[in-house]
């Protein structure tokens, strides 16, 4: 799922959430034998109905007031804004519930959105860390609201910590909450210790690791934690937040994982929602801040989710 429009996002302005981001990524996805696997998915832009469905009217009100100001970021934190931010960021989050419709209805097998801009960061009530909407909270309630599913599985492996997303449903355990993170890092959250509150009690699990992990900490954490956590949760949709900023020789972050690491972090998900889910899953670009590196990851991802190996 991509569109043009997620481009226009910071268009002007000096900043590692670029609009080359979105060309990176493109631009590696146009390859032999990738290309003919894939099919394009539309995007729309998200209702006002949906996005309350995980953040609070005032949030939602007071961001449409920033961007339309000519503020130069949101009045709630340090994330960027131009005049079109608000609009893309809707089509953004349309563009990922119609990635969940197509594989929650059988079009898909699996879905990847190229979208900008990322969104694990913004909390219910704010946005910040590039982040305005939260893509995969709302992915999730969606697959909740609209098709029936009761459990959804997120792995978050961006090199920064997911608070958005960890707070949203840290008192609702029919969503498990996976994150691997550089700590400490921005934005100070995710500690092993925040295992979730109430009904989410058990249902978060953080992975915090010091900076110089890759492979045997990260795919380590997830086959030796996730996937027996996985065992007891079974979920019925699994979704990615897909942060190539764990990749070596990232801008922001200090994690070494390869392009075949990436891959192979895929497979094992995968595996997961093969057993329990249908295969169904859902993934969407969070960061990942060097160029190249972000293209060829998300080559390599996507390349697995389509069963094409490099």
């Amino acid at each position: 799922m991509a569109d043009e429009k997620y481009r226009e996002h910071l268009m002007g302005r000096r900043h590692p959430e670029c609009p080359e981001r979105y060309d990176a990524v493109m631009g590696a996805l146009d390859r032999p034998g990738l290309t003919g696997a894939l099919r394009r998915i539309p995007a729309r832009d998200a209702t006002e109905d949906e996005l309350l469905r995980c953040h609070t009217a005032a949030y939602l009100a007071a961001a449409r007031r920033d961007v339309a100001s000519g503020r130069p970021y949101l009045s709630t934190g340090d994330t960027d804004i131009t005049p079109n931010s608000w609009e893309v960021a809707e089509r953004a989050a349309g563009g990922v519930l119609n990635a969940v419709d197509a594989v929650c209805s059988g079009e898909a097998e699996n879905a990847f959105c190229a979208v900008r801009p990322p969104g694990h960061h913004a909390t219910a009530s704010r946005g910040m860390g590039f982040c305005l909407l939260n893509n995969v909270a709302l992915a999730a309630r969606h697959a909740q609201k609209r098709h029936g599913v009761g459990r959804v599985l997120i792995v978050d492996w961006d090199v920064h910590h997911g608070n958005g997303t960890q707070e949203i449903f840290y008192e609702d355990g029919s969503v498990f909450f996976f994150s691997t993170h550089q700590w400490p890092l921005y934005p100070g959250t995710g500690r092993a210790d925040e295992t979730g509150e109430g009904a989410g009690e058990g249902a978060t699990m953080n992975v915090p690791l010091p900076a110089g992990s890759g492979r045997e900490e990260i795919l380590g954490a997830v086959e030796q934690a996730l996937i027996p956590a996985a065992e007891e949760f079974r979920p019925e949709l699994v979704l990615i937040s897909a942060g190539f900023d764990s990749r070596d020789g990232d801008l922001l972050g200090r994690f070494t994982l390869s392009d075949e690491d990436f891959a192979d972090l895929t497979a094992a998900v995968m595996g997961i929602a093969d057993r329990w889910a249908g295969g169904r899953v859902v993934s969407m670009l969070e960061g990942g801040y060097s160029l190249e590196g972000l293209g060829s990851a998300a080559a390599a991802h996507v390349g697995r989710m389509g069963g094409v190996r490099s």
